[in-house]
């Protein structure tokens, strides 16, 4: 059996030239993707709107298949604009009482898993800090920070500048058994580590798709559990907010009862279709497969930066996609600069050099980062 690399690389023309290991910021474009997106535009400049039937069945495929990647159903995605916006939505769609509290660990996860909580202090809503412990939210700091007025938990599936994944199944449980709700930030996990949402708990879940989903800035999705759904106010309505949504008829207002009543209108076909693409190039290669091919390249990784005196993290048993690496001696950010000039793409995160791998990469693109760490030059 061929190697996930050997089928999808050339799908991805950025690897041609680059050792493209930073899909934590932003994942290289896909053939596919662009041609989905085509896609729509030939269609609609062939047939202007006479066609639009048929997008709107295509938009419904789309949103079956990105349910299936994470144990949802259909009717419990929405399609955003990004994970901040998914986040947003059930932030300000719960019906919060002064004195609520949101459980997070503000100074680890990032801002869009952050300030969603914050903004609610004009509703009378306190943010209680979660411990972190080595870069991590751990369940036993998750139990301690979950007092009698918390009524929701938020945490990243992966944090992104330490790489930990986070153990969303025992979290999950622990939130049942209090009778709280549990908020997760995908984006770092959605598309190459498989996340079931109903076996983890998660009553909502959002990841726009320009990272690990290989999808585009511009779209993702949030995912609310159904039963969640009924308390859930949409911020904006619009003419798809309601049941009968074609009728155009202005003087009902019966919200649907499905997770589209959060869109208030038409989806961007165009950024539809692409997330469609990526995610059947996902549901193709298997995440379970993705999930495997990717620890194989860290495992490389990591064995061959701790020769060279580097440290790795973070450890195995808490590690999917993300390697951290601190180099024995060398500048962090001049080991970025070196990186860019050899066109090996990378991030730096809170002063480490951040490696991120998926279905495209190989074993020469990892080779190729550890022969410069290996062998850094005197000015890093």
């Amino acid at each position: 059996m061929p190697s996930l690399s050997t089928t999808y690389r050339q799908a991805f023309p950025a690897c041609a030239g680059h050792a493209y290991l930073n899909c934590a910021a932003v994942a290289p474009g896909s053939t596919r993707v662009r041609a989905a997106i085509n896609t729509w535009l030939d269609d609609h400049v062939a047939h202007g709107n006479t066609a639009s039937a048929a997008w709107w069945e295509h938009a419904a495929e789309v949103r079956a298949r990105t349910a299936e990647l994470v144990g949802a159903s259909a009717e419990e995605i929405v399609f955003v604009r990004s994970t901040s916006q998914g986040l947003a939505l059930v932030a300000e769609g719960l019906d919060w009482r002064p004195g609520d509290e949101v459980a997070v660990a503000s100074a680890l996860e990032y801002p869009s898993n952050v300030y969603a909580w914050k903004h609610l202090a004009s509703r009378g809503v306190r943010v209680r800090e979660i411990r972190v412990t080595d870069g991590a939210v751990t369940p036993e700091a998750v139990e301690e920070a979950i007092g009698p007025r918390t009524r929701l938990v938020a945490a990243s599936a992966v944090q992104f500048a330490s790489g930990h994944r986070t153990d969303l199944d025992t979290i999950g449980r622990l939130c049942r058994d209090r009778d709280v709700l549990f908020v997760v930030d995908a984006i770092q996990q959605a598309g190459a580590f498989p996340i079931d949402v109903k076996a983890s708990g998660i009553h909502a879940m959002a990841a726009c798709s320009h990272k690990w989903l290989l999808g585009l800035i511009g779209i993702g999705f949030l995912y609310v559990d159904r039963d969640l759904l009924p308390n859930l106010r949409p911020a904006l309505v619009g003419w798809h907010s309601v049941e009968d949504a074609f009728a155009f008829d202005g003087t009902r207002f019966d919200l649907r009862t499905d997770a589209s009543r959060l869109e208030e209108a038409a989806p961007t076909f165009p950024m539809v279709y692409g997330l469609g693409a990526a995610v059947d190039m996902l549901l193709e290669a298997g995440v379970t497969h993705t999930a495997a091919h990717i620890t194989a390249l860290l495992d490389r990784a990591a064995g061959a930066l701790e020769a060279v005196g580097c440290e790795v993290s973070p450890a195995p048993e808490h590690r999917a996609g993300i390697l951290m690496i601190k180099p024995p001696s060398a500048d962090v950010d001049a080991l970025a600069e070196a990186c860019a000039e050899r066109h090996i793409a990378v991030s730096v995160r809170r002063g480490r050099l951040r490696l991120s791998a998926h279905i495209y990469n190989n074993e020469d693109d990892i080779d190729a980062l550890v022969d410069l760490l290996r062998n850094p030059s005197p000015n890093m």
